[in-house]
């Protein structure tokens, strides 16, 4: 079950695509952060959705906002994907302990030994004030994203 809006942000450290360590409790008091959760890299639907925000980058990224996007995936294969798709921001690594934060916020499916697509609008407080989760075929719509930051 994933964690619910009003609900203490799991506190985390996850290497990025380049290998520096991220850490959540970097961003309090700071920025709000989106942090989001996709199965794979190189896959159809996450492509789509990390490309989509891609393009849509200065709503996420800017003086009071933070992309974070986490998988399964290795390091290396995260740097490969962001340099063949152009991402300029940061792809965390979930990959060892395999799962443990995409676990910790109760979106890492078991039987497939990934994280389903689950989003998380967290406040500069460390609060998470939004979240959706959806299955693995089903992409998300990066518009709720907008809306929900725009009521913190």
């Amino acid at each position: 079950m994933a964690i619910e809006a009003g609900t203490e942000a799991p506190a985390f450290e996850l290497k990025d695509n380049h290998g520096r360590t991220v850490d959540l409790a970097g961003f309090r008091g700071e920025k709000n952060v989106v942090l989001l959760f996709y199965p794979f890299a190189f896959t159809g639907v996450c492509t789509g959705e990390l490309c989509a925000l891609r393009d849509e980058l200065p709503k996420f990224v800017n003086d009071d906002t933070q992309l974070l996007a986490v998988s399964n995936d290795s390091i290396h294969t995260l740097r490969v994907f962001a340099e063949q798709e152009g991402l300029e921001y940061p792809l965390l690594s979930d990959f060892w302990p395999h799962g443990e934060v995409s676990r910790a916020y109760g979106v890492f499916d078991e039987d497939k030994g990934c994280a389903v697509r689950g989003t998380f609008v967290i406040d500069k407080k460390g609060i998470v004030r939004w979240s959706v989760v959806n299955a693995l075929p089903d992409a998300r719509d990066l518009n709720d994203y907008v809306k929900a930051l725009e009521t913190l």
